[in-house]
């Protein structure tokens, strides 16, 4: 007999009813099924009735599937596919609601959330709990107690009492007569007329509580137009001085709408402005190029080891103004940039004693890669990330800040609502933006939050969050989604048309009706379809991004300009040779003392240097630069710094006698061993340090006499792996295991409900295991692998747990039995003496 004409009794038998696909359809949707997976239908069942997984599963649903829901939580128990229909399109049964109203029931039904036919509808007990009224837990519907519920409490004789004022037959006991009103609430002509009688203070009185909420204050003598109300049941008591607008009044006021406002269509995302396509991706390609300049820069200021780590974990405040400072941007951004290069697996802490934050080995091999690809690793971190940078600054549970960095920042819905944002974005015209209001509210619309209204909802901040931090990255330009972000989603080109979804209104077949596919939302990608986007989104961005130059042009106020970026060797001696004046379109360079100073401590020669900048000069290098770089050199390690605890040490004792005649030099304890050398208090790192800073320039030495030549020290962590993001709830299952999970259950709920021969001598009850002698069981295996029929039995693994199998024993030999186990889906083999017993199955099973 077809699912379509049996009614099913139970939501196990509705399962039971369903096909394989529509199976994995469920445990597709709602994974927390799967972990782990049931042992057959029955369990599963259960588990999709319990409360985490029923709230886990009405948090996923949009407004008018939950709508829906919550209509069916306030009709009749079972209703119908007309009644409820009614509850949610009204007495004029709205087109728009009709229209999409098999859709929504058949995402419930998907869902498991509601099973049974048209004409017996029940909601899950577990989610009827949760969204029917009550005086403590008040409904979204604004609807309060039925007649029935609210009447529970009342003495026959007050009943009674109502029934008559109403104009209805008194009646032999108060079930017929509280049926008796609610049929009167319920008829649209006898309320009319009822309610035209009504005084117009009591319409007042009704047209306050019809939209919720549905209770109200009386006294003990209330007013006359209360009292006619309350006379006619069409205010109940609840309690001392508290009285209630019955579900069944309510409805008739509303005429038939459980909801004040229902919504049945997403609403539109609307586009602000609209751009052409080439400024929207070269925009975004200027962005991304800042980008990866700033993760630069970012790693550059923490090349030697970067900020320390907080006992707590994290950054202080004071590291991350500093690090606001170093990369010229606000804070927020800064905390932005810094989670970016964490998410890529750029920065990580060193692990050291007094630990710190530094740039991973992974960084070195970042940095090799082309730049259109460093973006794209960039990006993809980004998207998957759970941590959250907008958190940054703000309070946990326990009142504490969250820093960056630190812990307290993974919000595991955070990549859905990235993905989702940035596919309405590609949903719009080409070069679009779109408006933010109406963004979030169909946000808002597809995961209803579950208090409203929600000032502090976190998948609109989320929302907010990523709009502007896909416009810092460069994945959006000028508010639009650009070509290389829509590839990095895994989308289609702008100009090729994608398969659109059924509307609200289509038709759909029986069977959909039921269980209809779900509207296609952004999923996470596999790995292999990450890197093929990934790589597609590298090769449109690559020809839009500024080729790296090889020159300069030195002007001769001691400055060069970079017209743009550099090739990485040229860039990295220029940065130790000059300090960063200013960045923008072009960068600045200046030359200083010390700049050239840094340049010679590093190895270069005066030669070198001048050679350097002749050759990658647009212009000839000026006289003032050449003269600083001649001046500089020329006094560079004309000092000698020692380990004595150290030493200074000069040809001209001239030198030595204004050291030792300035103040500053006092805290260095020295004194004059030879006309040539002065010995110190101090270590030689600081003494170095301290001459410098008094304007000589100094070189160290070694033991022999030589100059030591010290270049920067890249200070890098053991090899780390990027921060995985925090899952929200358990992954989708691919259709490898969902396959497996299918065959499973089925096999599980064969075992559990084959009709087995009932032996009426051995006592035993049909839940519980077979139980016979081991002789019995062994003559049993034997005749079955004669006639080759399938069994039953009961099983006690290695662990001591229990359980039972339905198999068709092959072989019996050795103390074993070898079987398909229709159980497991594949031939084992049995200990016998784990066998607790053995039972036929019933002749007509198959």
């Amino acid at each position: 007999m077809s699912p379509e004409t049996t009614a099913p009794r139970s939501l196990a038998e509705a399962l039971r009813a369903r096909d394989d696909a529509s199976l994995s359809t469920l445990l597709r949707s709602r994974p927390d099924l799967i972990t782990p997976v049931p042992t057959d239908l029955t369990q599963l069942a259960t588990r999709a009735g319990t409360r985490a997984s029923v709230v886990r599963a009405l948090e996923r649903l949009d407004r008018f599937a939950l709508q829906t829901a919550e209509a069916l939580a306030v009709a009749s128990e079972p209703a119908t596919y007309d009644e409820l229909l009614g509850l949610l399109a009204g007495d004029d049964r709205d087109p728009a609601v009709t229209a999409a109203f098999p859709h929504a029931l058949g995402t419930l039904r998907e869902q498991a959330l509601v099973w049974g036919g048209d004409d017996r509808l029940r909601l899950v007990r577990t989610a009827r709990e949760l969204l029917a009224p009550s005086p403590q837990h008040p409904s979204p519907t604004g609807l309060g107690q039925t007649v029935a519920e609210a009447a529970a409490g009342m003495s026959p004789g007050r009943i009674q009492e109502i029934v008559a004022a109403a104009g209805l037959a008194s009646t032999h006991d108060s079930v017929s007569a509280v049926a008796s009103l609610g049929a009167l609430f319920t008829d649209r002509r006898r309320m009319s007329a009822l309610l035209d009688e009504a005084p117009a203070e009591a319409v007042q009185v009704l047209s306050r509580l019809v939209w919720g909420p549905p209770y109200g204050q009386v006294t003990a003598e209330p007013a006359a137009h209360l009292r006619w109300l309350i006379d006619r049941g069409l205010l109940l008591p609840t309690g001392p001085g508290t009285v209630v607008l019955p579900r069944e009044v309510a409805l008739h006021l509303r005429a038939g709408r459980a909801h004040r406002v229902t919504e049945p269509v997403a609403p539109a995302v609307e586009a602000a402005s609209t751009h052409r396509p080439q400024v929207v991706d070269a925009a975004a390609a200027g962005q991304a190029y800042t980008t990866l300049a700033t993760v630069e820069e970012l790693l550059k200021d923490w090349h030697e080891g970067g900020p320390a780590v907080l006992r707590a974990g994290g950054l202080s405040v004071r590291d991350l103004k500093r690090t606001a400072v170093a990369l010229d941007v606000s804070e927020p951004i800064a905390a932005f940039w810094v989670e970016l290069a964490h998410a890529a697996g750029l920065v990580a802490s060193d692990g050291e004693t007094e630990e710190r934050y530094a740039a991973t080995p992974a960084y070195d091999e970042w940095l090799e890669r082309p730049a259109a690809e460093r973006w794209t690793r960039l990006a993809s971190a980004w998207l998957a990330a759970t941590r959250t940078a907008g958190l940054v600054g703000g309070r946990d549970a326990k009142d504490r800040t969250l820093s960056a960095l630190g812990p307290g920042l993974d919000r595991s819905a955070a990549p859905e609502v990235r993905h989702r944002v940035l596919a309405l974005l590609a949903a719009l015209p080409e070069g679009a933006t779109p408006a933010k209001d109406s963004l979030l509210a169909r946000l808002a619309w597809e995961r209803p939050p579950r208090e409203r209204p929600a000032p502090d909802d976190l998948r609109a901040r989320l929302a907010g969050w990523t709009l502007s931090e896909a416009e810092l990255l460069g994945v959006t330009g000028r508010g639009a989604l650009s070509a290389q972000g829509r590839a990095l989603l895994g989308l289609p080109a702008a100009d090729t048309p994608a398969p659109e979804a059924p509307g609200p209104g289509a038709r759909l077949p029986a069977h959909r009706r039921h269980h209809p596919a779900p509207t296609p939302a952004p999923v996470p990608h596999s790995p292999a379809e990450r890197a093929a986007a990934a790589d597609r989104a590298a090769r449109l961005l690559a020809p839009l991004l500024p080729e790296p130059l090889d020159h300069v042009l030195l002007q001769a106020d001691l400055t060069a300009v970079a017209p743009g970026p550099l090739k990485r060797p040229l860039a990295d001696t220029l940065g130790v040779l000059a300090d960063v004046e200013s960045k923008g379109g072009a960068t600045v360079y200046r030359f200083t003392p010390g700049s050239v100073r840094r340049a010679l401590d590093a190895g270069r020669s005066a030669s070198d240097l001048q050679a350097f900048l002749t050759t990658h000069s647009r212009t000839p290098v000026p006289q003032p630069l050449a003269y600083l770089i001649d001046d500089v050199a020329r006094r560079h390690g004309h000092l000698r710094i020692g380990a004595a605890s150290a030493y200074v040490r000069c040809d001209d004792d001239a030198v030595l006698g204004e050291i030792l005649a300035d103040k500053r030099s006092q805290g260095f304890g020295l004194r004059r061993l030879a006309p040539t050398v002065l010995a110190a208090q101090t270590d030689p790192a600081s003494l170095l340090a301290g001459l410098r800073s008094m304007g000589f320039a100094p070189a160290a030495e070694s033991a022999e006499g030589d100059v030591l030549i010290t270049r920067a020290h890249a200070h890098r962590t053991p090899p780390r792996t990027a921060p995985a993001p925090v899952p929200d709830g358990p992954p989708v299952p691919d259709a490898t295991l969902l396959g497996a999970a299918v065959r499973a259950i089925r096999a599980g709920d064969l075992a559990s409900t084959a009709p087995r021969k009932e032996d009426p001598a051995d006592g035993r009850t049909g839940g519980e295991l077979p139980r016979t002698s081991s002789a019995e069981t062994l003559a049993t295996m034997q005749a079955a692998v004669m006639t080759g029929e399938a069994v039953w039995i009961g099983y006690v693994n290695a662990e001591g747990s229990a359980s039972q199998r339905v198999i068709a024993p092959i072989r019996v030999e050795g103390g074993f039995v070898t079987a398909y186990d229709h159980t497991a889906d594949e031939v084992r083999t049995y200990p016998l003496h784990r066998v607790t017993g053995v039972a036929e199955l019933a002749d007509d099973q198959p």
